[in-house]
């Protein structure tokens, strides 16, 4: 008998697979269309094991899939909804961002002395 993982558990993994910035730059990289290995590599500048592992565990976690065109493997997002994730990331951290550049503004126009 197989026990179901709840739901709050599977989307702190998913969250977990997308704490490492190759794995992200993996997935902006792909929003692109399929790439192969190799122009991954020169985009993203680590060793090929490295990037090899990263794909790997990208894959286990169903965001990327691969396919193989003569000896070239392509990688391309396993769903649309990859790149949706990643926009909605950077909106997060703009209003992040604009928040803390706001409270930076007004220490600055503060009154008083520091």
């Amino acid at each position: 008998m197989t026990t179901s993982v709840p739901l709050y558990q599977a989307k702190a993994e998913l969250f977990r697979t997308l704490g490492h910035p190759v794995r992200i730059r993996v997935l902006e990289l792909l929003q692109e269309g399929p790439r192969p290995v190799h122009e991954l590599l020169a985009d993203i500048e680590v060793e090929s094991s490295n990037l090899s592992q990263q794909l790997a565990v990208l894959r286990r976690a169903g965001l990327v899939s691969s396919s193989r065109e003569g000896a070239t493997v392509l990688y391309t997002l396993a769903t649309p909804d990859v790149a949706q994730l990643l926009l909605y990331g950077r909106r997060i951290l703009a209003t992040m961002w604009a928040g803390q550049e706001g409270l930076l503004a007004a220490l600055r126009d503060s009154a008083e002395p520091v």
